[in-house]
């Protein structure tokens, strides 16, 4: 530093505060400053403003993984929205759920020196006594029943799940079947909570629930046994948008007519779903609005703000091509 403000004929406390981007520096001070960093390779050490600073602008995200579809474009969110406000995001996956990874992730994080940590849990896990985290770090958690004890941000799960199926019912159709996600999701949990209690809500029978993965896989098994219930069977609100694919393709094979016989709604609406045979209808999640609001109440927890309760980010029905009327397909069968 004092070599770079020798070249340019600067104080040292100008070079700090041109390193650490003081509006208040004239503009052409500034350039000579920048120009003598440059010319000598100078670089400030981040390390040692943070540690000056106390604050060290990373955002740790803790995730299960990057396989889900709602995982990977929240921690996108996320990290576009951190980035603008000038924090780097450093990501700790976990293999399995436990207490213990959960613990081993903030104890990792809190050695690479983050600010706050964003939960992106799927698992019934923060609820429980035993599980302690460090006191001095922000959190934020999405899509979990953390409520009370951390900031929650969500999608509305139940909202969307709830416009599928009236959709479906204002189509005509007498009831709806569900095809859920695992139940140790809260996700697919809220969703097919909201599912059976519109069925129950407008008078109409509640079909058996059939439960898939989230793959593509365990959805074509499920449209499978849907396309056995052919008779019974006139509509589908499917968990996700993947596993919805699966049921299209199983529909297909048993030659079960997309939305003749019977209509689809998915859950998600990922970029694929608009190419979808027939395109399919679908529920629309604000990942990036998700993202945005993790990074903002993280930002106001460190601002010393108090942060409480849960932030639910609408959905919005997209119709397409496999949804319509039904009976359209009834002589087909």
């Amino acid at each position: 530093m004092a070599d770079v403000a020798q070249l340019a004929g600067v104080s040292s406390q100008t070079v700090s505060r041109v390193s650490n981007g003081d509006a208040a520096v004239v503009e052409s001070t500034r350039r000579k400053v920048l120009d003598a960093m440059k010319e000598l390779g100078y670089r400030p050490n981040s390390a040692a403003r943070a540690l000056k600073r106390g604050e060290f602008r990373a955002i740790g995200v803790i995730t299960m993984g990057l396989s889900s579809t709602g995982n990977v474009r929240t921690l996108e969110a996320i990290a576009g929205s951190a980035s603008r406000a000038g924090y780097a995001v450093t990501l700790i996956p976990l293999d399995a759920p436990t207490q213990d990874n959960v613990r081993g992730a903030f104890t990792r994080l809190d050695e690479l020196a983050v600010d706050a940590v964003v939960l992106i849990m799927e698992v019934h896990l923060l609820d429980t006594a035993a599980l302690t985290l460090p006191p001095h770090v922000k959190v934020v958690v999405v899509d979990s029943d953390a409520t009370g004890r951390f900031p929650v941000v969500d999608t509305d799960q139940r909202q969307g799940a709830r416009t599928a199926v009236q959709h479906l019912l204002d189509l005509g159709h007498g009831t709806v079947w569900h095809v859920a996600g695992p139940e140790e999701s809260f996700a697919a949990g809220r969703r097919a909570d909201a599912w059976e209690a519109v069925l129950r809500e407008e008078g109409r029978k509640v079909p058996p629930v059939l439960r898939g993965d989230w793959t593509p896989e365990s959805g074509y098994e499920a449209g499978l046994r849907l396309a056995a219930e052919a008779a019974a069977c006139t509509a589908v609100f499917v968990a996700n948008d993947q596993m919805a694919l699966g049921v299209l393709r199983a529909f297909h094979e048993r030659g079960v007519r997309v939305p003749e016989d019977v209509s689809v709604v998915g859950f998600d609406d990922i970029a694929e779903a608009s190419s979808f045979i027939p395109p399919l209808t679908t529920i629309r999640q604000d990942f990036a609005q998700v993202g945005e609001l993790c990074v903002d109440a993280a930002l106001r927890e460190l601002r010393g703000e108090t942060v409480t309760g849960v932030r639910l980010v609408p959905t919005t029905l997209v119709e397409r091509a496999s949804t319509g009327a039904p009976g359209r397909g009834a002589g087909a069968r």
